[in-house]
């Protein structure tokens, strides 16, 4: 019994720490839409990614298979995890390199402001990024334990604990707008750690949690250095 408890407090924690990178993701292309509908889509989103985890954890043969090579280039053999990490990681950068464009042009002037955009075509941009992040996810639990229900109740644990987080993330992202950008350049960040993943260079994940925790820290010392300057003013 302790062994499962510990399994299952582990697998959660992990889950969590795994999903960071999509819960961000869901936090600012969320903010593109009309107010009313921000909250709705991060919701959908996260229980779209939920429902992504079960489907691939309840495929774990077929997911296993994803690893095998399905052609070679010179001595590079690539599969069809190695794929989706390549468009992934390509997506992320080339969507957040166009969303700092659009907040610089939103900066530039008011006349430039852009429209928000439609529900649907945001729920499926996050449900294909939904797709990618799931995959290590999913490939994690599955090496830490060979209980299903072990792995499916913390990916659910997970989820509902990130679609409260989701709500404090997109308050503090849409309230700072220069920690928007450092979302977007985050994401930039995770789309080239997916492309080097899917080019067999694993960038252990801890480096670009400190990255992403160093810039935190120094943006909040500049907000504290800028509030102080407010206040002698």
């Amino acid at each position: 019994m302790l062994e499962i408890a510990f399994s299952l407090f582990t697998l959660t924690i992990l889950e969590i720490v795994l999903g960071v990178d999509n819960l961000v993701f869901i936090s600012v292309i969320s903010a593109r839409l009309p107010p009313e509908q921000q909250r709705r889509a991060r919701q959908f989103g996260l229980s779209l990614a939920w429902m992504t985890r079960l489907i691939l954890l309840a495929s774990a043969i077929w997911l296993s298979r994803l690893t095998v090579p399905i052609f070679s280039v010179a001595d590079f053999a690539v599969s069809i995890r190695d794929i989706f990490l390549f468009c992934g990681g390509l997506f992320l950068i080339v969507k957040a390199t166009q969303e700092i464009h659009l907040e610089m042009s939103m900066v530039a002037g008011p006349q430039e402001t852009p429209k928000p955009k439609r529900f649907w075509p945001i729920i499926f941009q996050i449900g294909i990024l939904d797709i990618v992040f799931s995959l290590d996810s999913v490939i994690t639990a599955i090496g830490l334990t060979d209980r299903f229900w072990i792995m499916a109740a913390s990916i659910t644990i997970a989820i509902i604990i990130m679609i409260g987080a989701s709500e404090v993330m997109s308050r503090f992202i849409n309230k700072h707008p220069t920690i928007k950008i450092l979302a977007f350049s985050f994401l930039i960040l995770i789309g080239t750690m997916l492309i080097a993943d899917s080019v067999h260079y694993h960038i252990p994940r801890g480096y670009i949690y400190f990255a992403i925790s160093f810039s935190l820290f120094v943006e909040w010392l500049n907000s504290v250095h800028r509030k102080k300057k407010i206040v002698k003013k």
